[in-house]
């Protein structure tokens, strides 16, 4: 048979009778998955088919609102009668319907997508959290406190409650002026790869975290971490090191130090905003702080 014909007996859902050659793909879906092909499919079965990117509970919504929506002009027109009066309301309804599109689309949609992001972002910032506490909190404070310029910059750095979004946003711009000089030697070297080395688990588990694509200047920071850890790792001998590779492992390091300062910066400033308990703690265990203590006094 060449046509697609409805059996007699079809209730709620119609099962229509295919070429072999029309449903080809499908079936073939069907059988690499261990399913038997079978030529009978309803009517949402066909639509995923044809479709695959769709779900299930999609296709039949829109089933069911395109039946409801028969059945509500075929129970007007039998109820009302007045044909002419019930195509007028559905050619209103059809001129409405670009403006329906309109708020669904570029409104609402841009509203959902707006919390949508932020309910990523706060995922995001757990995971800047968890960061800090097992990485880079020690990070900061084995880098700051080799930085010779650091008494420079060490008061901008000292967040107390008191500050507002323009003291963040000010002590941000002057940052951009600091040179991140590091000043280490083969010691300094070895602690550093011992304290990442360590972590490096814990830094892998996040570069594998999908949750922080939403977030470029985080992810510049992992990324760089995990290159200085690598090159600290493969070296053998941090006391026969030429200058050369010296300067190297120090401009590696610069760049960690530099992304790291801001994205604690940027993390201080979402603590005290959203979670100031949090902020609390953090604030006392301040890196860039040489008399910071957890305790509360």
């Amino acid at each position: 048979m060449d046509s697609i014909t409805p059996p007699r007996n079809a209730t709620t859902t119609w099962r229509y009778r295919m070429k072999r050659s029309t449903v080809k793909g499908f079936c073939a879906s069907r059988s690499r998955s261990g399913l038997e092909p079978n030529l009978y499919f309803s009517v949402e079965e066909y639509i995923i088919g044809m479709h695959p990117g769709l779900r299930r509970w999609e296709v039949q919504l829109g089933i069911v609102l395109v039946l409801l929506s028969v059945v509500i002009y075929t129970t007007k027109y039998f109820l009302l009668g007045d044909p002419g009066n019930t195509y007028q309301y559905i050619f209103n309804a059809l001129g409405f319907l670009p403006i329906n599109v309109l708020l669904v689309t570029l409104i609402i949609n841009e509203l959902l997508s707006i919390r949508a992001k932020r309910e990523r972002l706060e995922k995001v910032n757990m995971v800047i959290g968890a960061f800090f506490s097992e990485v880079g909190n020690g990070l900061l404070t084995l880098l700051s406190d080799r930085d010779p310029d650091l008494p420079e910059i060490r008061q901008d750095l000292i967040v107390t409650e008191a500050w507002i979004p323009e003291r963040f946003s000010t002590v941000r711009e002057h940052l951009q002026h600091h040179r991140y000089r590091v000043t280490v030697d083969a010691a300094d070297l070895e602690k550093l790869c011992r304290h990442l080395v360590e972590r490096r688990d814990f830094l892998l588990r996040l570069l594998e975290n999908p949750v922080l694509l939403e977030h470029e200047a985080f992810t510049d920071l992992l990324r760089a971490t995990f290159h200085l850890t690598e090159e600290l790792e493969r070296r053998d001998d941090f006391t026969r090191l030429p200058e050369s590779d010296i300067q190297h492992l120090k401009k590696d390091i610069r760049r960690v130090y530099h992304l790291l300062t801001g994205q604690w910066l940027n993390y201080m400033e979402y603590l005290k905003r959203s979670y100031p308990y949090l902020f609390s703690l953090a604030m006392r265990s301040n890196p860039f702080d040489e008399a910071a203590s957890p305790v509360v006094r």
